[in-house]
């Protein structure tokens, strides 16, 4: 048997949230904000470090292509100097070379926003280092 629907009308009024309920969720948020904060500025640390490793790579063969054409290592003391197209590090990467001969070299990479102060490129050694290649 159906039942008619009830003729009397809602009193039930819309109150919206409650302090609490408000308090509890800026709580949630603040703790989400303060894990990812810290994640955040991690991963910039390592995006720098990476485009330092990769501006050190690229200053590599920079120095090799040069090689190839001269038979020897640049003379010079800056990447940009070589008669051939010139290396270019991103913004806020310094490449510079701390030593050279006529058979190897060490480049140095600086990047202020990354976690590791210098990274090094030991041609003699097989590359990336953090160590100091200076001979």
């Amino acid at each position: 048997m159906r039942t008619a629907p009830s003729t009397t009308p809602e009193t039930k009024k819309d109150q919206g949230f409650t302090l609490i309920e408000l308090l509890v969720v800026v709580v949630i948020i603040g703790i989400l904000a303060a894990i990812a904060i810290p994640v955040f500025l991690n991963q910039r640390e390592k995006a720098a470090d990476s485009a330092t490793n990769s501006d050190l790579r690229n200053a590599a063969v920079t120095m090799e292509t040069f090689y190839v054409d001269a038979q020897s290592y640049t003379d010079g003391d800056d990447l940009t100097d070589l008669e051939l197209d010139p290396f270019r590090p991103s913004d806020s990467v310094t490449v510079t070379i701390v030593g050279q001969d006529d058979t190897k070299y060490c480049l140095k990479g600086e990047n202020g926003a990354g976690s590791v102060p210098a990274y090094f490129y030991d041609s003699d050694n097989g590359g990336l280092t953090t160590t100091d290649c200076t001979f």
